[in-house]
């Protein structure tokens, strides 16, 4: 228990500096933890997989994240020519040049994929052609999971600049990027915690036992409600604040807005928890690694932001446009 109190504290430490150097220095910073969160995690992501059977090419899954970096940062730099539609396409392009590419490896070094398939024991009916596919389409998989999904989070980070993409960015003062990410960071946060402790006071029937055997219904409900509860405080909180106030009422974002965002991606949010403890529960380990003390790996940490990142850049996308 200390030592994820600890892991904990030292995790916020580093969220809260990566937030004022956001602020105050330049938004590349977060960049730079983002992408060495996906890159541990995807790499976790990696292993897991292997051990399901899914065999991949992890070196390749783990570098992959800082190629997505560059296609988004480039994306957000010449918004007004790119602009964010057609980077997000440009990732899926190079998810599927890569995907090729692996493909093509395995059928180019023969020996060494052949050498591969004796050491993991396939059935000898499996042919290079199919391994050798089976093992690029796996990797593929991992660059969409975690490692594209995570990545959005780029845009997130510099919403405030796509103001072609997004015409009326300006209104929100300049922190609307600062606003996105503190609800990708603490829709999660409120829901794990208030998850936990509501679970653990009233229990009651399992969520998903055969999945996740410590999830209780009263924790999954109480968890999402708290969570929306606390996120309409934060907005009021920010909307009673002159300097930050603009950031809602100059674009009509309302309470209200907060409140559905909120609850949608609390559940969102316990659905992605849901999916990596399945993975682990059918690769029969514990954890994903174990980098983060009292917690296991990078992936067991941020498998509640997978799906809430893209989640959100598409809610506060058509928030943009629409309100």
């Amino acid at each position: 228990m200390k030592k994820r109190l600890y892991t904990s504290i030292m995790i916020m430490a580093v969220l809260v500096l990566a937030f004022i150097l956001k602020m105050l220095v330049s938004n590349y910073f977060f960049d730079a933890l983002i992408l060495f969160v996906v890159c541990i995690a995807t790499l976790e992501c990696s292993r897991v997989f292997t051990k399901l059977g899914m065999y991949n090419y992890q070196i390749f899954a783990t570098i992959f994240p800082a190629l997505l970096l560059i296609i988004n940062l480039i994306g957000v730099n010449f918004d007004a020519s790119i602009g964010i539609t057609f980077t997000i396409l440009l990732d899926i392009a190079l998810i599927l040049v890569c995907f090729g590419g692996a493909f093509i490896f395995g059928l180019l070094y023969k020996s060494k994929t052949r050498n591969e398939m004796r050491i993991r024991k396939l059935d000898k009916s499996t042919t290079i052609t199919k391994f050798s596919f089976n093992k690029a389409f796996n990797t593929a998989l991992i660059f969409i999971y975690p490692s594209l999904f995570l990545m959005m989070m780029n845009f997130l980070n510099h919403f405030d600049s796509l103001s072609t993409s997004f015409s009326k960015v300006g209104e929100f003062g300049g922190y609307l990027s600062f606003v996105a990410l503190l609800f990708v960071f603490l829709i999660p946060i409120f829901t794990d915690t208030f998850g936990y402790l509501m679970g653990s006071l009233i229990e009651g029937k399992k969520l998903a036992p055969s999945v996740s055997p410590n999830k209780h219904i009263s924790g999954a409900i109480g968890g999402s409600l708290w969570c929306t509860l606390l996120c309409v405080c934060v907005y009021l909180i920010l909307n009673a604040i002159p300097s930050l106030s603009t950031i809602f009422t100059s674009a009509g974002f309302a309470f209200w807005h907060v409140l559905i965002i909120a609850l949608i991606g609390s559940v969102i949010c316990q659905l992605g928890d849901l999916l990596e403890s399945f993975l682990k529960r059918k690769a029969g380990i514990k954890d994903s690694g174990k980098i983060l003390p009292g917690h296991g790996g990078m992936l067991d940490r941020f498998d509640s932001y997978i799906f809430i990142v893209p989640y959100l850049l598409l809610a506060f996308s058509i928030l943009v446009l629409v309100i």
